[in-house]
């Protein structure tokens, strides 16, 4: 698949206002980047550690994925994303080795990435998602 490396985490949140001063304050992060993605129905907030990121998802419908996830699960880690340098091509082999896609072709996300996303069923349970960067 050609993984580079962990492009970010992404960690459901009832509440950006609430969580960001935890982050900021208590661990010593500093909010880059609040963006909302209407397409995903999603508002984010960006930490940056090293060379990862950390993504603060709040959603912005009842009926939006991470509502659904909190409303499940409770707040907490949502997926681990992975970088690489052709997602259509990931994609395509994760299919042929019968990883059960969620999306089977990129679509627009935060900060300009493509992304996608492989099935939990079909990852152990993580929900897995594939990002490029078409600025790099």
């Amino acid at each position: 698949m050609n993984l580079s490396h962990i492009e970010h985490l992404g960690i459901a949140v009832k509440s950006l206002d609430e969580a960001i001063p935890y982050y900021e304050n208590v661990l010593g992060l500093k909010c880059y980047s609040v963006e909302e993605v209407p397409s995903q129905k999603v508002k984010t907030a960006f930490f940056k550690i090293g060379q990862t990121k950390l993504e603060l998802l709040e959603a912005t419908a009842e009926d939006s994925p991470i509502a659904k996830f909190i409303e499940k699960k409770g707040e907490g880690v949502h997926h681990v994303a992975f970088a690489t340098n052709d997602l259509p091509a990931a994609l395509a082999e994760a299919a042929d080795k019968g990883v059960q896609l969620i999306d089977k072709t990129p679509r627009g996300g935060a900060e300009g990435l493509e992304i996608a996303f492989l099935h939990p069923k079909s990852t152990k349970g993580v929900l897995t998602e594939l990002c490029f960067d078409p600025k790099k």
